[in-house]
């Protein structure tokens, strides 16, 4: 998630789901932003009912002001000459700030301090103990970000082994086929016992529309047909928190690069690419289009499950005895 300042966009998109009532967390994911940043912008904003416009003007005010106040090195010798005189003591940022304050000096904060050193002085780094880069961000690394990220992820591993063993009906896996464009595709789910297969036409590909749809198809399907999805990696499923908790269905992820511990779902999307071939532009198709193929393949006899089709079990629960895994 990025720790950056918001903009007017993301905003009005606050503004927009305050009104609704949702909580900050929600929010925060959302837009894609640490709830940190939208905690900080709620506290920040100087009105009582959040106003995305003020609340812009205001943060532009803000870092003006925080600009002057770098200034203020270069304009008070004496800010200066402390700050200089206290770093070549090996002092760090933050012990020179506090230090100055309690001395009355009219001192700016560390952060100011750090900014100064390496936007104008760089030649002080050499006296920070911290010298190959800027100071160590508040969340860390982006490297460290994504592994955070990665940590909330159920892996495929932690699943009960009857999801494994196809014993029930509502375990699904879900990926996306691509059209042409790449910027479009198909979002299908596929049911691990009968093979039952949804999908849904994305005009544009992101997680917001995908956790969307998938929410909204699988609100038409009973309790019981809901238990667990599999996706894979893609950073279509960024969203899949809300997934889980609009869905109440756990959500777990196969390992990056093992498409095989998907392989029902893989085997599927093969079978749809008979009607949209790679590299077919998926930006003429309509729902329509895509429906009528979904209805051929769920309507098609398959030998692991004795010949019957995916809508005879899924719909209709016609008993099978599994033969296979595809």
């Amino acid at each position: 998630m990025s720790h950056s300042k918001l903009t007017l966009k993301q905003r009005f998109q606050v503004e927009a789901f305050l009104e609704e009532g949702w909580f900050q967390k929600d929010i925060a994911q959302r837009i894609k932003a640490d709830p940190s940043t939208v905690s900080r912008e709620l506290a920040r904003f100087e009105g009582k009912v959040y106003d995305a416009r003020k609340a812009h003007a205001q943060s532009l005010t803000r870092r003006k002001e925080a600009k002057r106040k770098t200034k203020v090195l270069f304009l008070n010798e004496t800010v200066h000459a402390y700050v200089e005189e206290k770093l070549k003591l090996f002092w760090s940022p933050e012990q020179i700030a506090k230090r100055g304050e309690a001395e009355c000096l009219g001192m700016v904060c560390h952060e100011t301090i750090y900014a100064f050193i390496y936007e104008e002085r760089p030649t002080w780094k050499q006296y920070l103990r911290q010298k190959k880069g800027k100071y160590r961000r508040r969340h860390g690394t982006k490297a460290r970000e994504k592994e955070r990220e990665n940590a909330k992820k159920k892996r495929i591993d932690t699943r009960d082994s009857v999801v494994e063993s196809r014993e029930r009906l509502g375990d699904w896996e879900g990926d996306t086929v691509v059209g042409g464009e790449r910027t479009t595709a198909i979002l299908t789910h596929v049911e691990r016992r009968s093979g039952y297969l949804l999908a849904d036409l994305l005009k544009k590909k992101s997680a917001r529309i995908v956790q969307e749809r998938t929410v909204k198809r699988f609100a038409k399907l009973p309790k019981d047909a809901k238990r667990t999805i599999t996706y894979d990696n893609g950073s279509e499923f960024a969203e899949h928190e809300f997934i889980e908790r609009k869905t109440k269905m756990p959500v777990y992820f196969a390992y990056p690069y093992h498409s095989w511990e998907r392989g029902t779902n893989e085997n599927t999307n093969g079978l749809l690419r008979q009607f949209f071939p790679k590299r077919s532009p998926f930006g003429i198709l309509t729902q329509k289009d895509v429906d009528e193929a979904v209805d051929l393949i769920n309507h098609r006899p398959r030998k692991r499950l004795g010949y019957l089709t995916p809508h005879e079990v899924f719909v209709l629960g016609m008993p099978i005895a599994i033969q296979g895994r595809m």
